[in-house]
């Protein structure tokens, strides 16, 4: 086995089981890795810089194909269903033996890196690959490691051995199909394999940050951050395509993270060193941060068309897929917190893209109701994101904005944001990103200046003491005016034609919010139970 580059782990890749290796290629810079991209074809580079590569079949999430290994170490903590389902232990051994005889001659390449910004809580990983440019994702999204005697020393707590071109074999692995993500925290190992796309690695280690952290009293969440001025910081919790990354973004504010923190006693701190951006349609007017990203040297683009002979970009073009990615580090935002910390959160906005035409563009939450919102996760499933949906987003509700990522039962991580909501004094919000005037089809969705107006006046104070409404199906309160919004926006019934088609719809969305929070009910407090919108008897006396 040969190994590249002076940066050497004295943890060696025999630790892990893999052995008679051809090169292993540690820790190279950005620059060597595009070297090999371009020298190994499974990428090129476009007009300004930035490397542009494909996912093949896999151009989202494959939630059907992740798993959790039941093993003793874990098994009484998980939360088991739908999310986590539980993988034999035995089949994972017998996996990770073909895995092993897989690797044997091939190259591979390794980053060693931090998740957790705070020194506290971060955790030592190592992610372990058979693709170049998934060595850079690796080393744009996580906490680079630059002296070299703690390369040299570093000992991982987790490691992802990611394999696209190994493919499992479902009658004989037990796998939903050919593409597996495998989670067994027994062995702190993650084995990815039968997919190109790099957020199945992103993801892998929020899964493990959401067990570990609850122990120590640090709440992980699914939401992007930054910082004002007066280092007031706010909070945006949602699900890919709500806008977490896009409204974080915002040049009169200092970018702490796009998607993944945690909350501990002391504050704020990002899992991660770069962003993960969704880049369709993105709009250098609307978006002018995140849109210089896709024109640097070091971002990586996913499935992002472009013009084979000038290699210009193009980022309206969804032929191959509508979750068209750019992975970059932070600091290629303007401004952006290198620390990666902050102190306590001012503001909690929760992003919903509601595709049924219902919930108001803003509401204020009590602390029961943002509770009641954190764990209902009501939002749609963009087309794209994930295999397997079509053209139109899908309602759904995720538990705590995250639900495909969350280890633990969900009360865990409500509890924790409850106490600290309390203990700080934290303003919540409830905004709707997504259609006015009727659902998907009908009505259209709210335009960005708009949402950005709305943020801008919730961070600023301005909705405060804002004359408002109650909302007599979801309880929540609405203001009436905000500065630089129509006032006929605010109100989502009056932007219907048809007012009696809204009543009927919000009736039928309020029954869908009760129906999923059975799930909770025995698991939170009385007065978190009773936001639950109602229905007939309150519904049929609007308007």
């Amino acid at each position: 086995m040969k190994s590249r580059e002076i940066r050497v782990s004295d943890y060696e890749l025999e630790k892990h089981g893999l052995r008679n290796l051809g090169t292993v290629y540690w820790n190279l810079s950005t620059g060597a890795l595009y070297e090999e991209i371009v020298r190994r074809r499974c990428g090129f580079i476009a007009h300004l810089g930035p490397v542009v590569v494909r996912t093949g079949h896999h151009t989202g999430r494959s939630p059907e194909d992740r798993f959790i290994v039941r093993e003793p170490s874990s098994e009484s903590r998980i939360w088991w269903g739908k999310v986590n389902k539980p993988f034999p232990e035995e089949r994972f051994t017998t996996l990770f033996h073909r895995l092993q005889g897989y690797v044997q001659g091939r190259d591979l390449f390794v980053q060693d890196c931090h998740v957790g910004a705070d020194p506290r809580y971060q955790i030592p990983v190592r992610i372990i690959t058979e693709s170049a440019w998934q060595s850079l994702f690796a080393r744009n999204m996580f906490l680079q490691i630059r002296d070299p005697e703690q390369l040299r020393a570093h000992e991982p707590k987790f490691t992802v051995l990611a394999v696209p071109q190994f493919h499992a074999i479902p009658e004989i692995d037990g796998t939903n199909s050919e593409a597996f993500i495998l989670v067994n925290f027994g062995k702190q190992l993650i084995l990815i394999g039968g997919t190109s796309y790099a957020g199945e690695i992103k993801k892998s280690f929020f899964t493990v940050m959401n067990y570990l952290l609850p122990l120590e009293e640090v709440l992980p969440m699914h939401c992007s951050a930054n910082v004002g001025t007066n280092d007031d910081v706010a909070l945006f919790f949602g699900l890919s395509g709500t806008g977490k990354t896009t409204l974080s973004a915002d040049p009169e504010r200092r970018l702490l993270g796009d998607d993944e923190h945690g909350w501990s006693n002391e504050g704020i701190f990002n899992f991660e060193g770069g962003c993960y951006a969704k880049v369709i349609k993105l709009s250098r007017e609307a978006e002018p941060q995140i849109y210089e990203c896709t024109r640097k040297f070091g971002t990586i683009l996913e499935n992002v068309a472009v013009d084979p002979r000038s290699r210009r970009i193009d980022l309206n073009d969804a032929s191959l897929t509508e979750n068209t990615r750019a992975a970059y580090p932070i600091p290629h935002i303007e401004g952006a917190l290198r620390s990666g910390k902050a102190g306590h959160p001012a503001a909690i906005i929760m992003l919903t893209c509601d595709a049924f035409g219902i919930m108001p563009p803003v509401a204020k939450l009590t602390k029961e109701q943002a509770l009641y919102h954190f764990l209902s996760g009501y939002t749609a499933k963009v087309a794209g994101t994930e295999r397997g949906l079509g053209n139109e987003p899908q309602a759904t509700f995720s538990a705590c904005f995250g639900a495909p990522f969350m280890a633990l039962p969900p009360p865990v991580y409500s509890k924790l944001l409850g106490e600290k909501i309390e203990r700080h004094k934290v303003s919540c919000w409830l905004v709707n990103t997504g259609w006015i005037g009727g659902g998907f089809g009908v009505g259209k969705r709210i335009s960005i200046a708009y949402t950005r107006a709305i943020i801008r006046a919730i961070l600023e104070g301005k909705l405060a003491n804002a004359p408002m409404r109650e909302d007599p199906v979801f309880g929540v309160f609405v203001p009436t005016e905000c500065p630089e919004v129509p006032s006929d926006i605010l109100d989502p019934r009056g932007k219907w034609a048809d007012r009696d088609a809204y009543d009927k719809a919000a009736r039928d969305l309020a029954a869908r919010f009760r129906n999923n929070f059975a799930a909770f009910e025995k698991d939170v407090p009385p007065e978190v139970q009773a936001i639950a919108p109602k229905t007939e008897a309150v519904a049929s006396k609007m308007g």
